[in-house]
């Protein structure tokens, strides 16, 4: 199954624990979103990032918990994120935390790609979810 629409993030800084060095920036930040369209609802989470001397080389890991509908199911389920970037090359992988769907939500898998186009984000996620029982 597939699930495409639209979010909108903010990310707030939060303390850090670690301070960079040798020019590395180290950032932890808080994570809010909105998410319209096949997966309706919010999520809240964290991320750490490092931000190198070279211009678009950097490297985050965040953790979100998703809580809306889905395919017309209530719930909420866990985001995994692990993104790289090196000039103009990225890598992303997003992905349902395992077992950690609830509600009309137990049993979710799944992952989520992420694109941005004109400063919008836009979402892809791609899943599966056991039959309904009833």
């Amino acid at each position: 199954m597939q699930a495409k629409g639209e979010f909108q993030v903010n990310l707030k800084p939060m303390g850090c624990y670690a301070k960079g060095q040798n020019g590395i920036n180290l950032g932890r930040m808080a994570i809010d979103k909105t998410f319209a369209g096949e997966l309706s609802g919010t999520s809240k989470g964290e991320m750490l990032s490092a931000m190198t001397q070279s211009k678009g080389s950097a490297g985050y890991v965040a953790i979100e918990q998703v809580s809306g509908e889905l395919a017309g199911r209530q719930g909420s389920f866990v985001l995994q994120h692990y993104g790289t970037m090196h000039q103009a090359n990225q890598h992303l992988i997003l992905e349902v935390v395992p077992a950690s769907g609830t509600d009309e939500l137990l049993g979710l898998t799944g992952s989520m790609s992420i694109r941005i186009e004109n400063g919008r984000h836009f979402y892809q996620f791609d899943y599966q979810l056991p039959p309904e029982q009833g």
